[in-house]
């Protein structure tokens, strides 16, 4: 398939900040999810595997048709809340790593990588301004958002990856602010550097993964958390193309790409796979997951901000 056959462009990328403004049940299926526009996004250095050989390689126009065709797949299902873009911060399109917001509390990333830390403040700020919480974290733990930490809803438990980017007391700190078992998965392989990018809860206790990306004690861990009926495991080349890098909305799973054996499954599962092409950011190592931040249990009304 080429990489843009589905793009689509959804017209000018609104400016304007929105979160659920009613309480019945039909609004709140509908959720909020935080993006930021990339129009500053680039490949400028190399932190992860995938940026090896790509500095300078994305292309801006390409990668924003896609960006719009995610964001207005989402927005027919969830309302998005856009931060502001800043020059000199390619990565922070990918709003998965502002932080961690459970209910009215928000946990803002401490990044592993310098050339992101700048983000941490800009993120901070965004988070205050809607009335969030924002909880102490310590400053030698490094630890990068929804990019590491997953919430099961089905389950009520929280995973969080470490070993490469977020660090081995991360997960004990979560449990701590958000009182909230939290189940520590170390990955293993450098392509997978975050929890998302190899691993997606999804409804109904359904969980997509990649188990070569784990240790053997974090897929014991799984297996006896997950039943195995409930249990999608993805091949190296779904892995590999970010299938489990997905966003879950209205029971449609956004995602960059997808076999024809794991769309069956999908839908085998009740779920209705909708291919999102993101090559460009694939470059930069993020797809649909990365782009999106998920603000459950929004804590006030968003106010328009850049």
């Amino acid at each position: 398939m080429d990489a843009d056959a589905d793009v689509a462009v959804c017209g000018d990328t609104p400016r304007v900040q929105t979160r659920d403004a009613a309480a019945s049940p039909s609004a709140a299926k509908r959720g909020a999810i935080l993006m930021c526009a990339p129009d500053y996004f680039g490949v400028d250095y190399i932190i992860n595997p995938w940026m090896e050989h790509q500095v300078g390689q994305a292309t801006l126009p390409r990668a924003q048709a896609q960006w719009e065709n995610l964001r207005g797949n989402l927005s027919a299902h969830s309302d998005i809340a856009f931060v502001a873009p800043t020059p000199g911060l390619p990565d922070m399109v990918f709003t998965a790593n502002a932080g961690l917001v459970i209910g009215d509390t928000a946990v803002v990333s401490r990044f592993r990588a310098r050339e992101r830390r700048p983000e941490e403040r800009l993120f901070c700020d965004w988070f205050e301004a809607q009335g969030y919480a924002i909880a102490p974290w310590p400053e030698n733990v490094p630890f990068e958002g929804a990019g590491d930490a997953l919430i099961d809803h089905a389950r009520d438990i929280v995973w969080c990856g470490h070993g490469w980017r977020s660090g081995e007391a991360a997960p004990k700190q979560l449990e701590r602010i958000f009182s909230r078992n939290t189940i520590a998965l170390k990955l293993v392989d450098p392509r997978f550097y975050h929890l998302d990018t190899c691993f997606c809860p999804l409804s109904g206790g359904w969980l997509m993964y990649y188990p070569a990306a784990f240790d053997l004690a974090s897929l014991e861990a799984i297996r006896a958390i997950v039943p195995a009926d409930k249990r999608i495991e993805v091949g190296e080349k779904d892995a590999a193309s970010f299938a489990c890098n997905a966003v879950e909305a209205a029971g449609r799973i956004f995602l960059n790409a997808c076999s024809d054996d794991l769309r069956a499954r999908l839908i085998d599962a009740g779920f209705t796979p909708v291919v999102t092409p993101l090559s460009e950011f694939m470059k930069a190592g993020g797809a649909a997951k990365c782009l999106t931040l998920h603000l459950p249990g929004a804590a006030g009304k968003v106010t328009p901000r850049g």
